[in-house]
C-alpha cells in the first residue's frame, strides 16, 4: 500500500466529518481536508513522513499529524470567538512584529559592515590585558598517546619511539600504529585536558599538576593493553590560559562587544539625526499659572 492511498484512506473520515463545513479560503491546487475555512494538502503530510517508513508507521505518523492540523485550527477559531483581551494580544503580536524587524535589519547591517573575525592584533592585545582573567580550571597537555594489544610485536622499539618524540620516532609510530595499535591519538599540536587523557589509561595519579609537571614520558599496562603517554608540554590549573587554546573564546567576546558598540552608535546617530533634521518634534509643555 502506497503512503499516497494510506493518507487518502485515513482522510476519509476527515471529509466525512467536516463537510458541511464553510469554505472560505481560496483554494489552491487538490485539498485533502478542510476545516473551518482552512485547508490541508497531500503534500504537506507527504513532507512530514520520513522515507523508508512502512506502512503501519506511515499511517500513524499521518494520522497523528492530520489529528492534530484539526485540532489546532478548531482550538484556534473557538479561542478567536471567545477571547475578549483581541488588543491586547494585537499589541502584543505588534510588539514582536517591531522587534524581529529590527533584529533582522541590525543583524543585516552587522553582517555588511562588520568584520567576521577580530584581528590577529585585537585579539593578542585582549589576551596581554586580560591574562589574570584566562586562568585554567584544569591541566592541560601536548603529546601523543598509543595503546595497543598486550601480544603486539616490537614492544622495545616502541617504547623508544615515543621516549624520543623526534621527527624521525613520530613516522615509525605513525606506521606502526596502522597494522598494529588500537589507537593512536597524537595532540602534539594542541592542547587537551589531561583528564580526558586519564580516562584512556589505567592510573590512579593523586596529585595531577604534580603528575605532568614531572613526567615526560608514562607506560602502563593491563590484562589486554599495553598504554604508552609523551607528553610534550603542559600547563596546569590556576596558570594562564595559552593563547592558541584560548583565541576562540577571545574572539567570540570581542565580536560581541563590536556588535553591542555598533547596534549603540547606530541608535545613538538615528536619534541625533532625527533631532538635527527636526523630524522629532518636541512639544513645550505649558507653564501653569499660579
Amino acid at each position: 500500500m502506497t503512503k499516497f492511498t494510506i493518507i487518502s484512506l485515513l482522510v476519509l473520515s476527515f471529509f466525512l466529518s467536516f463537510s458541511c463545513t464553510r469554505k472560505t479560503q481560496e483554494v489552491k491546487g487538490n485539498p485533502i481536508l478542510e476545516v473551518e475555512g482552512k485547508y490541508l494538502y497531500a503534500d504537506e503530510i507527504q513532507h512530514v513522513i520520513p522515507p523508508n517508513v512502512n506502512d503501519t508507521d506511515s499511517t500513524q505518523i499521518a494520522d497523528s499529524y492530520i489529528r492534530k492540523w484539526v485540532t489546532d485550527v478548531l482550538v484556534y477559531e473557538n479561542a478567536k470567538r471567545n477571547v475578549t483581551n483581541k488588543a491586547e494580544i494585537d499589541e502584543l503580536v505588534e510588539s514582536y512584529r517591531k522587534s524581529l524587524t529590527i533584529h533582522q535589519y541590525q543583524q543585516k547591517m552587522i553582517d555588511q559592515r562588520l568584520p567576521k573575525e577580530p584581528s590577529e592584533e585585537d585579539l593578542k592585545a585582549f589576551y596581554t590585558q586580560y591574562s589574570d582573567q584566562l586562568m585554567l580550571k584544569e591541566n592541560i597537555v601536548k603529546g601523543l598517546l598509543l595503546i595497543v594489544p598486550q601480544n603486539a610485536p616490537k614492544i622495545a622499539a616502541v617504547r623508544s619511539w615515543v621516549q624520543s618524540g623526534n621527527a624521525k620516532s613520530l613516522e615509525s609510530i605513525e606506521k606502526y600504529s596502522i597494522q598494529n595499535a588500537i589507537s593512536y591519538d597524537y595532540f602534539g599540536d594542541k592542547w587537551l585536558e589531561f583528564g580526558e587523557i586519564l580516562k584512556k589509561i589505567p592510573l590512579k595519579i593523586e596529585d595531577p599538576a604534580k603528575f605532568v609537571a614531572s613526567n615526560r614520558f608514562v607506560e602502563a599496562s593491563d590484562s589486554t593493553h599495553h598504554y604508552f603517554l609523551r607528553i610534550e608540554a603542559f600547563k596546569t590549573s590556576g596558570q594562564v590560559e595559552p593563547y592558541e587554546r584560548a583565541r576562540n573564546r577571545i574572539a567570540v567576546i570581542l565580536l560581541n562587544k563590536q556588535k553591542a558598540d555598533f547596534i549603540s552608535k547606530f541608535e545613538d546617530d538615528v536619534y541625533n539625526d532625527a533631532v538635527s533634521n527636526e523630524t522629532v518634534t518636541f512639544f513645550k509643555k505649558n507653564k501653569q499659572k499660579k
